[in-house]
């Protein structure tokens, strides 16, 4: 759907001021989500529908919050972000390999990130059954995360738990959070706009709503359509295997990577997928083979090789609708993007797989 004139003028202003990706490829049918399905009524809320809809950044270069005190104090507990500033710096460890690049830790975030919110859909949500999606039912549920859709999640989401307690935050929001700093930890990852806020919930998401490796391009699109995320963010999500691993698809190639720089948040997915032959430890998932071959994909695919800037800021713009797939509160969430750290624009070494991925 064409943006007019004036929200394209205001999102290409907004990129000048904060050098980002416009993401102005005017094919998307947008919609909103939640509270904020026809706008926001809050500060927040407006800014989430406007990156819903394509005419604000989803990603921020600003960096460089110092909190008002340590956790625990008057000071801290009066800036709603001065905590997830002291989380952020306990999960720039956990995720941060020898090499600089990001570690199996910070892959299996992103990935807990988009399984707890993918669980989501929008047919049935208007059918009752409005439940599921970023609320922390994943491991709130006790059985969510035994799924054989989430084999090989538990650890991180023990520890995710564990940083919800020591921290006293909600999971939902741990989630996400985590999800988020695991890409920007990734060198030449996006920092992606990130609110806290968000309802926990125990109730298990509903099942059979996560895609596999063998779904043909068309139950792939339509599985992503019912979650309000068009053929356009799809390709751009789907951008996350250039980090990510593998281990029940193929048993026999487990830990394979999806490209050959599993440790850097790289376009190298996009062209290593689609090219013939492929690297000895390289796996490549076939519902990415179809998927990027598909008419309603190809093109924004093949846009992404060559292109990091852009793939970041469509991918931070996508991820932002991800993380709030059955968030009904959307007005009342703070947003903390300045507590993460800056973006490793550069990395010395990105195109060699380094330490990590020689072991993975």
């Amino acid at each position: 759907m064409a943006q007019t004139g004036a929200a394209l003028s205001r999102r290409l202003a907004q990129a000048a001021d904060t050098n980002v990706d416009t993401n102005v490829d005017n094919d998307i049918a947008r919609v909103g989500l939640g509270d904020v399905k026809n706008g926001g009524t809050t500060p927040v809320g407006t800014s989430v529908y406007n990156i819903l809809m394509g005419t604000e950044p989803g990603d921020s270069a600003v960096a460089g919050y110092k909190p008002p005190g340590i956790v625990g104090t008057k000071a801290c507990k009066a800036d709603t972000c001065c905590v997830w500033w002291w989380i952020s710096q306990a999960m720039t460890l956990a995720f941060t390999g020898p090499t600089g690049r990001c570690n199996s830790f910070a892959r299996a975030a992103i990935r807990l990130g988009f399984h707890d919110a993918g669980s989501w859909s929008s047919s049935l949500a208007a059918n009752g059954q409005d439940f599921g999606g970023a609320d922390g039912s994943i491991i709130l549920s006790g059985s969510e995360i035994n799924r054989g859709d989430n084999n090989g999640l538990q650890a991180i989401a023990n520890q995710a738990l564990l940083w919800s307690k020591v921290f006293n935050v909600g999971v939902a929001d741990i989630i996400q959070f985590a999800a988020v700093h695991a890409v920007v930890t990734c060198p030449l990852g996006p920092r992606t706009r990130v609110f806290v806020g968000r309802k926990d919930s125990k109730q298990a998401a509903p099942e059979n709503l996560m895609p596999s490796a063998s779904m043909s391009a068309d139950q792939i699109i339509s599985l992503f359509e019912d979650k309000t995320i068009q053929p356009h963010d799809l390709a751009a999500l789907l951008g996350a295997h250039s980090t990510s691993q593998q281990f029940v698809t193929d048993k026999t190639k487990a830990g394979f990577s999806q490209d050959s720089t599993p440790g850097v948040w790289d376009v190298n997915f996009y062209n290593e997928t689609i090219q013939p032959g492929t690297n000895s430890k390289v796996f490549k998932f076939q519902s990415d083979l179809v998927t990027a071959n598909d008419s309603r994909v190809s093109d924004e695919w093949h846009a992404f090789i060559g292109d990091q800037s852009h793939w970041n800021g469509d991918f931070a713009s996508a991820y932002v609708r991800l993380s709030m797939l059955g968030v009904n509160n959307i007005n009342n969430l703070t947003e903390c993007t300045k507590v993460l750290p800056a973006e490793k624009k550069t990395f010395a070494g990105a195109s060699t797989p380094g330490l990590l991925g020689k072991l993975r």
